[in-house]
């Protein structure tokens, strides 16, 4: 599909929807609502940090979609999925809890990217954890955000080297020293008629010194049944999941220019199985011979500081955290369950992040922002392969110490520093240009350490050893290349308000991805020696991205519209492919792809409290060039779909209104995605061999609905999740080593929200 002919079905979907909509965090007013409290209601006075600065999002010249806290609560947002589902250009692939890669304009060629850094970065606050490549990913609670902006295209400039797509920002309240407040949302539910869901949440602020001290405290708790069943364990509902954490904020702001605050986050979330199904064994059903645990706690502390010295304000931002991750997998599907083979992998990172900026006061013809970055993560990991002793003592196969027949530590230390600033230069109120450059030298070697041991377990239980005593050799320390590299990131924009209430823009910008080093580089099969030899890693990829956009207000402002078209190079593609005879996995880089497409956010308010909302994207992403031997290493084809959908959109309606002296509303939201190939679609070193894992993901459409009415301080809100109750497969995972390897939609969710501020 053509960037023209996209055109063309855009402009007909938008004469069909006849007023689509955008803005679907925005609670819509009725004709007795004030015009001032319509005003604060409306997507285009939403002020956005999206530029390290305040500025109006119908100004910020680049996409981005902000949602805010009263409408994630009312929609019961906590995590990643619903804001995927009404952002266009984005694509949740989410196999599980605490295992999420978010896809933004198709820039991914599956959607797991084992050693892989996302393309995507995540933020809370300063603290990026998109930064874990394959291991888990915390799920992060999402009550008592200020908001959350999910920033389409590259944001090299200034968010670093893995924001090559885009960019998730959580943005936490601050204590407010001027007032007492407190707050508390339950959400009980119900999932395929027996599951119970429980979700706790309560924030309280309490100023100490009036006007200059505050302490706020949030807290949560979460309490989930599962809904799908493992054979093997024998545990109906087997993924439930228990997560429970906090935050705790401390503000002082002495005088009016100087802030500091001290903020602490623990989140604990530990599922108790895996949700991913084998369809052969039914629909929710799964089989491993114990539960598979993504299971991940994260501890931060940040201090950050804010100096006004009224030509301009410097921020300090200084970021210490740990997360501990739980990656227990059954391999058993790589040889058809034949035999024992399971990972018991556990990884500990400590990251240190610190971000020193100044920006420029408001006023004049001139912004600018200046800034230095700094990021050091250790990882340690020990990787603990098993068997299983009740099949250990049937074979006869003897000589291990326990039932791990290989076991062996390691860590790998990645760093990068970089210098970047943005300068604005306003020609008059309606003609703006912006340019912005980072410099950025990144760093990474892994290490394995001694102590550790292997054996030839593998190819014994495969060919069949009896009363054998297996061989077993000491794993000897080393060090793996270290992989460095720099690079300068740009982006360039000018922006025009032909009226008023209509902005435009054309930016260029481009990204990268820090390098990858392979854990196990020159490391031969022990199953097939002529299987592929392990490379070194995977160099750089780099993207340059063209867009126009624009943002705008219509018909007295009962319409809004913001209008994004792209078109995205990608070169020296980071793939993540995994050798056939024993599934190791490894990082390479492919030729090219191009992604293009349209987006469209747009709303429309017609009064008498009905509102109309809807988001999509048009899209086309394919691989343009390769390799005979790119193609043979990675599985890859020229001419494939990256995972990305060609189409993907949600339409909400929304009616308000007043039953007696209570403030009332009912809305419902159908959202739509595509299907998309999931992976590469050809055996890694054995070109043109379909792999036999090759498949794509259901195109599907969820409708929820909810109905609340409030008074004063208090909410209830009923709602309903997965209304049709749709089975669809939404991620199929690239490695074969899984037996259940397709996520579905959650089924049918019924329940009630509670919530209480004070």
């Amino acid at each position: 599909m053509t960037l023209r002919s996209m055109a063309s079905v855009y402009a007909i979907s938008i004469a069909i929807l006849g007023a689509p909509a955008f803005a679907q965090q925005v609670s819509p007013a009725d004709e007795a609502t004030s015009d001032s409290t319509v005003d604060e209601a409306r997507q285009d006075t939403i002020i956005v940090t999206a530029t390290r600065r305040e500025q109006s999002l119908q100004d910020v010249p680049l996409a981005v979609t902000a949602f805010q806290q009263e409408a994630m609560s009312e929609k019961g947002i906590v995590s990643y999925d619903g804001l995927a589902r009404e952002t266009p250009g984005i694509v949740l692939n989410q196999p599980t809890a605490n295992f999420n890669t978010i896809t933004t304009r198709g820039i991914a060629t599956n959607g797991y990217g084992a050693n892989l850094q996302a393309a995507t970065a995540i933020y809370i606050n300063e603290l990026p954890i998109s930064s874990n490549g394959n291991s888990t990913i915390l799920d992060p609670t999402l009550f008592d955000v200020e908001r959350v902006e999910v920033l389409r295209g590259p944001q090299g400039t200034l968010f670093g080297a893995n924001s090559l797509s885009g960019a998730v920002r959580i943005l936490t309240k601050k204590p407010n020293p001027n007032k007492f407040e407190a707050s508390t949302l339950v959400d009980f539910g119900l999932t395929d008629g027996d599951a119970l869901r429980q979700r706790y949440n309560g924030m309280v602020n309490v100023p100490l010194v009036s006007d200059e001290l505050a302490l706020r405290v949030v807290g949560f708790y979460r309490d989930e049944d599962g809904w799908v069943d493992n054979l093997g364990t024998g545990i109906k509902g087997a993924n439930s999941l228990k997560a429970v954490g906090g935050r705790a904020h401390l503000l002082w702001e002495p005088t009016s220019k100087f802030d500091i605050g001290l903020l602490v986050i623990r989140e604990d979330n530990e599922p108790a199985d895996s949700s991913l199904t084998n369809p052969d064994r039914g629909e929710f059903i799964r089989y491993t011979d114990r539960p598979d645990l993504f299971q991940s706690d994260m501890t931060s502390y940040n201090l950050t500081a804010n100096w006004d010295m009224d030509f301009a304000t410097l921020t300090t931002s200084s970021n210490y955290s740990k997360i501990d991750g739980k990656f227990i997998v059954d391999l058993a599907g790589t040889f058809g369950g034949g035999i024992p083979f399971a990972l018991d992998a556990v990884g500990h990172d400590e990251n240190f992040v610190q971000e020193v900026r100044l920006s420029s006061a408001d006023g004049g013809n001139w912004d600018w922002i200046v800034g230095g970055f700094y990021f050091n993560k250790r990882r340690d990991i020990d990787y603990d392969y098993r068997s299983s002793q009740e099949f250990l003592d049937t074979r006869g196969l003897t000589g291990l110490p326990d039932e791990y027949y290989y076991r062996f530590k390691g860590y790998f230390d990645a760093i990068e520093s970089a210098a970047f600033g943005e300068l604005t230069y306003h020609f008059s109120d309606k003609l703006w240009a912006t340019g912005g450059l980072r410099y950025t030298e990144t760093s990474v070697q892994s290490h394995t350490l001694g102590g550790g041991y292997n054996s030839n377990y593998l190819t014994a239980a495969l060919l069949g050893f009896t009363n054998t005593a297996l061989t077993v050799t000491p794993v000897v320390a080393a060090d793996g290349l270290k992989v460095e590299a720099d690079n300068v990131s740009y982006k360039g924009s000018l922006s025009y308000k032909p009226m008023d209430n209509l902005t435009t823009y054309a930016s260029v910008s481009t990204g990268f991805r820090s390098p990858v080093a392979n854990a196990r580089a020159g490391l031969a099969s022990g199953v097939d020696p002529n299987d592929i030899i392990i490379p070194n890693g995977a160099d750089s990829d780099k993207l340059t991205s063209y867009e126009v956009g624009m943002k705008g207000a219509f018909f007295d402002r009962k319409l809004t519209a913001n209008l994004a078209a792209y078109y995205i190079n990608w070169e020296d593609i980071q793939v993540q492919a995994n050798r056939l005879s024993d599934q190791a996995q490894f990082a390479t880089n492919i030729g090219k792809a191009v992604s293009q497409g349209i987006e469209f956010e747009i709303g429309y308010y017609p009064g008498n409290g009905f509102s109309i909302f809807a988001n999509g994207s048009l899209s086309d992403t394919e691989i343009t060039d390769l390799t005979d031997e790119e193609a043979a290493i990675s599985g890859a084809e020229e001419g494939l779909q990256l995972a990305m959908p060609d189409f993907q959109g949600a339409l909400t309606a929304r009616y308000d209104f007043t039953i007696s002296d209570k403030d009332a509303f009912v809305t419902a939201t159908a959202a739509y995605v595509g299907d998309f190939p999931a992976m590469l679609p050809n055996v890694p070193g054995q070109p043109g061999v379909p792999a036999a894992t090759f498949d794509y993901t259901d195109a599907y459409t969820v409708v929820n609905a909810q109905a609340g009415i409030s008074k004063d301080d208090w909410k209830v809100i009923a709602y309903v999740e997965n209304l049709f109750d749709d089975k669809s497969i939404t991620y199929v995972h690239p490695e074969g080593f899984l037996d259940s390897r397709y996520a579905r939609l959650r089924p049918l969710t019924v329940g009630v929200r509670l919530s209480y501020e004070y």
